[in-house]
C-alpha cells in the first residue's frame, strides 16, 4: 500500500491566522472520530468546504533496511471543526463521527490549536504526548518558536517541551535546547 502524501491539516490556510468572531453561530466542536477514520472526515470536510484542522505529524517506520514516511494525527480520534451547527450536522451525516464534544472556553482552545501549529510550521519533529505530566513551565525566548510557552519534560537526556491542548488533556512535544528557553518564574505578592 503506497504511503499518501501530507494532505491540508487546516483548510482553509488562513483559520488559524487570527481569532474569528464566532458570527452567524460559528464555534469551534471537537468530533471524537471512529478509529483510524480522521483523515478520511478531513477530506469529506475539504470537499464541502467546511473549516476544519486535523494537526499531523511525520512518522517513520519500516525495517529491514527500508524505511517509510507516514503522516499520522497528532491527537488520535480528534478532529478539530469550526462552524455552524448545520456543519456539525453535515459532519455527523458522514458516519465517521462517534462524538461531538462542546467546547466551553472557544478562546482557550483557538488558542491551543494556533500554538500547535506555529510549532508543525516551523518544521521542527513534534511528536504527540498522550498524557501531560506535570514540569517545569517555560518560555522560548530563542529559535523559530520565540514566544511561545510550554512544560518542560526531559526524556532520554534530551529537552521536550511540552504544548498542550487543555480542553483534550493531550499534548504534543518539541525537542528543544536548553538555552532556547527560560524558566517562568511564578509572580510573587509583595
Amino acid at each position: 500500500m503506497p504511503v499518501l502524501c501530507l494532505e491540508p491539516m487546516v483548510w482553509p490556510e488562513s483559520l488559524l491566522d487570527s481569532r474569528i468572531d464566532g458570527h452567524f453561530g460559528e464555534q469551534w466542536w471537537v468530533l471524537h472520530v471512529k478509529p483510524r477514520a480522521e483523515k478520511s472526515l478531513a477530506r469529506k470536510c475539504f470537499a464541502r468546504q467546511t473549516r476544519y484542522f486535523l494537526p499531523q505529524y511525520r512518522h517513520q517506520h519500516g525495517g529491514q533496511g527500508r524505511t517509510k514516511d507516514s503522516y499520522l494525527p497528532l491527537f488520535p480520534g480528534y478532529l478539530f471543526l469550526y462552524g455552524t451547527e448545520r456543519e456539525r450536522l453535515m459532519a455527523l451525516e458522514t458516519n465517521l463521527v462517534v462524538n461531538v464534544l462542546s467546547v466551553p472556553n472557544q478562546s482557550e482552545l483557538f488558542d491551543d490549536l494556533k500554538r500547535i501549529n506555529q510549532v508543525i510550521e516551523s518544521g521542527l519533529p513534534i511528536l504527540p504526548e498522550e498524557r501531560l505530566q506535570p514540569g517545569m513551565p517555560v518560555a522560548i525566548v530563542d529559535g523559530p518558536l520565540a514566544g511561545l510557552q510550554g512544560t518542560v519534560i526531559r526524556r532520554k537526556n534530551k529537552m521536550t517541551l511540552t504544548l498542550k491542548v487543555s480542553f483534550l488533556q493531550q499534548g504534543a512535544s518539541v525537542e528543544m535546547d536548553s538555552w532556547m528557553v527560560e524558566p517562568i518564574l511564578a509572580q510573587r505578592n509583595v
